[in-house]
């Protein structure tokens, strides 16, 4: 199938695209810049000229295509409202051209906020007051019933593997700059966590076999306790390990603070079950005992 992409040059994109060609896919992904194009056409994907904010050229894409998967994102915590309203608007574009094809549609979405205190599951319905992003999500399923075999990913808030530059690398920044790496109050509240690579391989396992209206976890690991987290990083680091008392937690962690006390598990085991689909990679703590996430900074 000829797959439009979006995000292609992203952290997961560029895992998706490999994973799509090695299963006999061609690859159209958005690009708005030459530096984009130029890293699309080194990864052995076809360029299509446009961007997030443009939903004609979405549009126009998805119409040239007998699939999407729909992974960009303006992830600016200060424009929240106007990132999910962009990310509304390309939703809705893209339904249009694909409406009554039946044409797959994989849209991703997150697992963060879905149960707090107890483990979520792929029945459960996300609150659109968590984040407008998950009206969204709501969006992308509600074109089942117009002929879209539409589906969610919900990516766990931690999608490492070397190159990541998000959640873990952000701690790392901050306990290499604090000197100490930290975990909020007692440390047991959990964290799910998925490869990168295992959740392209959940992606295009979507894009192939769901059926129209799923919800699927990308999580492999559905929660790792925060504290065992912190003393990763504080072996990688050298660096001591500390409590954080809550009423402190946007003084030490910044931005990163209103997320990382969260306890939000998050199981995979009916999408497991739906597309036998198996992580293989690497877990999380494994993956920052590596080593990689301590060779760059990403803060001065």
């Amino acid at each position: 199938m000829r797959i439009f992409v979006t995000g292609a040059t992203g952290w997961i994109g560029t895992a998706v695209v490999p994973e799509l060609i090695a299963a006999g896919h061609r690859v159209v992904g958005l690009a708005r810049s030459d530096d984009a194009a130029a890293a699309l056409v080194s990864l052995g994907a076809d360029v299509w000229r446009g961007q997030l904010d443009d939903p004609a050229s979405l549009r126009d894409g998805a119409a040239e295509s007998d699939g999407v998967i729909h992974l960009a994102y303006h992830h600016d915590f200060s424009r929240i409202e106007e990132a999910a309203q962009t990310d509304l608007a390309a939703i809705n574009a893209i339904g249009e051209a694909l409406e009554g094809t039946d044409r797959p549609f994989v849209v991703a979405s997150g697992t963060l906020g879905l149960a707090p205190g107890r483990v979520s599951t792929e029945r459960d319905a996300a609150d659109p007051a968590i984040h407008p992003r998950v009206a969204n999500a709501q969006a992308a399923l509600s074109l089942a019933a117009r002929g879209v075999r539409s589906m969610i990913v919900r990516l766990a808030p931690t999608v490492h593997g070397t190159g990541d530059h998000g959640f873990v690398a952000t701690l790392v920044d901050i306990a290499r700059s604090r000197r100490e790496s930290g975990y909020i109050e007692d440390g047991t509240n959990r964290w799910p966590a998925v490869h990168r690579f295992d959740a392209a391989r959940l992606i295009r396992l979507g894009l192939d076999e769901a059926p129209a209206g799923s919800v699927l976890h990308a999580t492999a690991e559905e929660g790792v306790p925060t504290r065992a987290i912190a003393e990763a990083i504080g072996r990688g680091l050298d660096l001591p390990v500390v409590s954080v008392p809550r009423d402190r937690a946007g003084e030490h962690f910044g931005w990163l603070g209103r997320f990382f006390g969260a306890d939000a598990p998050a199981s995979s085991a009916i999408t497991q079950e739906l597309l036998a689909w198996r992580p293989s990679q690497p877990g999380l703590i494994a993956d920052i005992d590596a080593g990689h996430y301590f060779q760059h900074v990403l803060a001065d």
